[in-house]
């Protein structure tokens, strides 16, 4: 009920807070003697949770200026003389919010506006969605700063709940779901979601997929010393159509990989190919006998943007390549994964002793084409060989394969040698090994309301075919998860009595997920496996953790629900 109010949302602990406290008792004084007074008021939001939930507040202190009960943000300097501006100029009877810089599209304007664009930013949101409303002042702020630049690049967004066939389009299926968008084409966002995060990330995406290269001497320094593939395509000239189509390609894969063109006689001489052609080659320190030393796909006007993409995707790992944390859950992401741990440096005094174990196991990759095989550092990779239990084994080398489903086998240390890893990966051929599980003790009781899970019993409690799970992944140090713990324990005491229902959670942190269906890439995560479809959990999307969005999610998916006669 009041025209213009300001509020500070604060945490007890919080040090900033308490450094700005003696600022803001000026400010209300200096408000209260205004005509008209304003109200200053404070709240505490680590009490006051479900309010500052409301105001989206996830960092103290957050000031707000309320007009007419909607709020501004406010990210100025926290001085009683710019807050104070502000606050003035909001309650002015003629002050009106400044236009919003994020383009709003719909089925009507959606083609026209977004067809036009070089490049856009295109959100597609949900309203109720607590991750969306995270972002939009981050995107707004973003969207403003963007729009001033030359030429602007824009930002819009689109309610995915009213335009269904928008969303069902481009194959919205969470939100917030973010697409770069290039003269109507679709690529996926992936990066930061704050606001310098944003513009930067824009702006370098603004930019060419491929960079020209016009000296022969360029293409010898990759090869000499490069690290990582090297993916040039040769054409005649800009306006080739061959060019157009790896621009393209190249927008689809710029993330992950550098990609070059070049236009010269010259460089296609040292290459002995023609233009029209894509080389994809790897530096000479990964190069090999046992694999050709370049791969030519020769690109015609009918050649299709997938076939590029396929090409690149297909030799863009060496035989044996260098698995470096940077860059490896992408590249490497197919299985099974055999990994050899040493001290991997590839610097002039250590590059001999470095090719000395990677040529043992190039003797080993050649004879199985259908595995992929890496060398990683075994300090970048401590936590991963500590996992392995191959901390204290007291050799140089040791390996391990990475196989679907998120499990791994470890080789037992000895010396190593090609002979001792082909040992090993035809006993993992044939099925001899024991995975390795990353797990807490098996509980001895497990008799309260929530089920407790370790890696050990992940299979035969949460994947038991004969009844239908909730499973709960957290993190010890998590807030969200401490907040979720007495609902989640009411909730699994309302369905105590079903025998065919579990109610469980695992520290995901001590934990392996011994099945590559249930993702965890943030705390808590919550999974519903159903007894007839194990293979496809449910995930829980809501924003409100509470026993009612719960239950109603339990219920919606519970293949195995026994009515009561109460609830009856």
């Amino acid at each position: 009920d009041k025209d213009t109010m300001l509020l500070e949302f604060y945490a007890p602990w919080c040090g900033h807070c308490k450094q700005f406290a003696p600022e803001y008792e000026k400010i209300a004084k200096t408000l209260k003697a205004n005509d008209p007074p304003i109200p200053v008021a404070k709240i505490d939001a680590t009490a006051a949770t479900a309010v500052a939930g409301r105001f989206d507040v996830s960092g103290y202190p957050t000031i707000k200026i309320l007009k007419k009960g909607q709020a501004v943000d406010y990210d100025g300097s926290r001085t009683e003389d710019a807050i104070v501006a502000k606050v003035k100029e909001v309650s002015d009877p003629n002050w009106t919010p400044p236009p919003e810089a994020t383009l709003v599209l719909t089925q009507d304007n959606f083609d026209e506006v977004v067809n036009d664009a070089d490049i856009m930013l295109v959100e597609f949101y949900a309203p109720w969605c607590g991750h969306c409303k995270r972002l939009a002042p981050e995107y707004e702020k973003a969207a403003q700063e963007l729009s001033k630049r030359t030429p602007p690049i824009p930002l819009a967004k689109v309610d995915a709940i009213a335009e269904t066939d928008l969303a069902k389009k481009f194959d919205v299926s969470g939100y917030p779901t973010l697409k770069i968008f290039r003269k109507g084409k679709p690529f996926d966002y992936n990066g930061p979601r704050e606001k310098y995060g944003i513009v930067d990330y824009m702006i370098d995406q603004a930019g060419p997929p491929s960079k020209q290269i016009q000296a022969t001497k360029q293409v010898q320094e990759f090869l000499k010393d490069g690290d990582d593939v090297i993916i040039i395509g040769i054409f005649n000239g800009e306006m080739d159509k061959a060019y157009q189509l790896y621009q393209d390609a190249a927008n689809g894969l710029r993330e992950d990989y550098k990609f070059h063109h070049t236009f010269s006689n010259e460089i296609a001489k040292f290459l002995k190919v023609t233009p029209g052609k894509l080389v994809v080659m790897q530096p000479e320190k990964f190069q090999s006998k046992h694999e050709p030393k370049m791969n030519v796909l020769d690109l015609k006007d009918s050649t299709d943007g997938s076939e590029i993409k396929d090409h690149v995707a297909k030799h863009a790992l060496p035989l044996v390549g260098h698995r470096k944390t940077s860059n490896d859950a992408k590249r490497y992401a197919k299985r099974p994964l055999v990994v050899v741990y040493y001290t991997v440096d590839f610097s002039f005094d250590y590059r001999v002793a470095t090719q000395y174990w990677r040529s043992k196991v190039l003797e080993v990759a050649k004879d199985f084409p259908e595995y992929t095989f890496a060398i990683s550092d075994e300090e970048d990779y401590s936590s991963e060989i500590k996992d392995l239990g191959l901390i204290d084994s007291g050799e140089d080398v040791n390996a391990a394969i990475l196989d679907e489903g998120g499990k791994k086998y470890a080789m037992e240390p000895e010396e190593f040698d090609s002979d001792v890893l082909r040992e090993f990966i035809l006993a993992f051929k044939k099925g001899k090994l024991k995975p390795i599980v990353k797990s807490q003790p098996v509980p001895k009781n497990n008799k309260g309301p929530v089920k407790i899970v370790v890696g050990k019993t992940f299979d035969t409690i949460v994947m038991d075919p004969k009844t239908d799970v909730l499973i709960e992944f957290y993190a010890p140090w998590c807030g969200h998860c401490k907040q979720l713990e007495p609902v989640y324990t009411e909730l699994a005491k309302k369905y105590k009595n079903q025998k065919n229902l579990v109610i469980a959670k695992m520290d995901a942190t001590a934990n392996d997920v011994t099945n590559d269906h249930y993702k965890v890439e943030g705390f808590p995560t919550i999974y519903f496996a159903p007894s007839n479809n194990k293979k496809n959990p449910i995930k829980f999307e809501g924003e409100n953790r509470d026993l009612e969005h719960l239950s109603k999610f339990v219920e919606e998916h519970a293949a195995k629900l026994t009515r009561t006669k109460e609830e009856l």
